[in-house]
């Protein structure tokens, strides 16, 4: 076999190890599925903030991590901050929620 033959060969080896792992992500370890099922949910918690009626949750951030949702930010009450976390641990795919939102 032949330089440019072993250089295939490796090539396809270290292709195969790459899916066979599960393509992690170099950031926390996910793997491009969970990477995705993390954008998911918090995308689904972002839109069910904004959309919920009793508050508005401009200054709140959201990060998911395998289901786990951690708030940021800024409100204006404890009610708000309270009302955030049971609308999030409504959305679909959430497992706990960290509210580490501040009140001002």
């Amino acid at each position: 076999m032949g330089r440019l033959g072993r250089s295939i060969a490796i090539l396809a080896a270290a292709a195969l190890m790459t899916i066979a792992t599960g393509c992690t992500v170099a950031s926390g370890q996910k793997t491009a599925g969970e990477f995705v099922d993390d954008s998911i949910v918090s995308t689904r918690v972002r839109a069910a903030l904004i959309e919920d009626p009793q508050v508005k949750f401009r200054e709140v951030q959201v990060e998911s991590f395998k289901g786990v949702v951690q708030l940021s930010g800024f409100v204006g009450s404890r009610a708000e901050k309270s009302r955030a976390a049971q609308v999030t641990r409504g959305v679909e795919g959430v497992r706990e929620v960290k509210n580490d939102i501040r009140v001002r």
